[in-house]
């Protein structure tokens, strides 16, 4: 009897090099499970513009082009960061798993190796996230932060760059994505999530699929980082938060008691309002949905509204158990206008 011919599967991804790297590393363990993998590079409206990424969609851009592939048949799974994911499901498509997280903390690249409160007075941080941004100034509010977009190799290069217009001495990004690409030789300081949270779900991949088709794909998800992150994203759900809602949230999951933490800054950072929760996962039907919507609800109580921009929430919208999110909502940490040609790296190089 000849043996059984290999399942195959072509996984759609964007084209930068750290959406390859991340896909290239769910291709290997698809094929460890005995999958014939292809992988798809499919451009978007994202890595084609140059224009501020809020005008063309925001991050959920480069998400929507994969999602129209998959449903077009160009590809089986696709995988995304999953902090750029929109929080409202795609009719047709599943979420078929969750790996593992990566780490979730953000870094610090320097010129000279310098942690963050050694910079000197002056410096220019460089980063495109508006929650980033907030938590520099609020750190350091003696330092000049800096808008940019790029990817992770066009970033770093600017701690080189001799040119007084491009020349930063430090750049924050995400040290899944250093990681991912092999560039952990660059960090000079990792940021601790406990001073310095992260956005909801960084670290954390995504993989969609047709729905009924999620078979193959679900025996790459891994349930407590699957928990930790919906319930992260849940918050952004419950605040119908937007592409420059400067929100951070870190969930844990330890011995049946789920953990949620999350904050929202003020844009200049002089401010932030932070809620934490917990409840047993046993004792809650929808844990992720309704510890969100308690950590959102106080957050909104305490003023979140008028603190920063959030989408829906600025019009007086109250959370639900198991809100629903905004049709135009998106995660925080967009990235901004591009300094050059190159296609920005979203998801962990930001």
């Amino acid at each position: 009897m000849s043996a059984k011919a290999a399942e195959r599967v072509r996984i759609g991804t964007r084209g930068s090099a750290l959406a390859l790297a991340q896909t290239q590393g769910i291709a290997d363990a698809l094929a460890a499970h005995g999958a014939e993998v292809e992988i798809v590079t499919v451009t978007t409206e994202g890595d084609r513009s140059r224009a501020p990424l809020a005008s063309v969609g925001g991050a959920g851009v480069f998400a929507g082009a994969l999602r129209e592939a998959l449903l077009g048949g160009e590809c089986d799974v696709v995988v995304h960061s999953f902090k750029d994911l929109p929080v409202a499901p795609a009719d047709g498509l599943a979420l078929a798993a969750v790996p593992r997280r990566a780490d979730a903390r953000d870094a610090l690249c320097s010129r000279g190796g310098l942690a963050l409160e050694a910079l000197p007075p002056g410096a220019r941080v460089g980063t495109g996230s508006p929650r980033r941004q907030a938590q520099v100034r609020a750190a350091r509010p003696d330092v000049e932060v800096v808008d940019i977009r790029g990817n992770v190799d066009t970033r770093l290069a600017r701690l080189e760059s001799d040119d007084p217009e491009r020349a930063l001495d430090a750049v924050v990004l995400a040290a899944a994505g250093l990681d991912r690409l092999a560039r952990g030789d660059a960090i000079a300081q990792y940021l601790d999530l406990a001073t310095w949270p992260t956005a909801p779900a960084q670290g954390a991949l995504a993989i969609e699929t047709r729905r009924g088709e999620e078979r193959l794909a679900a025996r790459l998800d891994h349930r407590p980082t699957r928990l930790a992150a919906e319930t992260e994203r849940g918050v952004l759900a419950a605040l119908e938060a937007g592409c420059a809602a400067p929100v951070a949230a870190t969930a844990l999951l330890e011995e049946g008691l789920l953990f949620l933490s999350a904050r929202v800054y003020a844009p200049d950072g002089s401010r932030h309002v932070t809620s934490s929760h917990a409840l047993y996962v046993a004792d809650a039907k929808r844990p992720a949905e309704e510890l969100s919507a308690r950590v959102a609800e106080e957050l909104l109580e305490h003023g979140v509204v008028e603190l920063a921009p959030l989408g829906g929430a600025r019009s007086g919208a109250r959370v639900r158990g198991g809100a629903e999110p905004a049709d135009a909502a998106e995660p925080a940490d967009a990235a901004q206008p591009a300094d050059g040609a190159e296609p920005a790296d979203t998801g962990e190089a930001r």
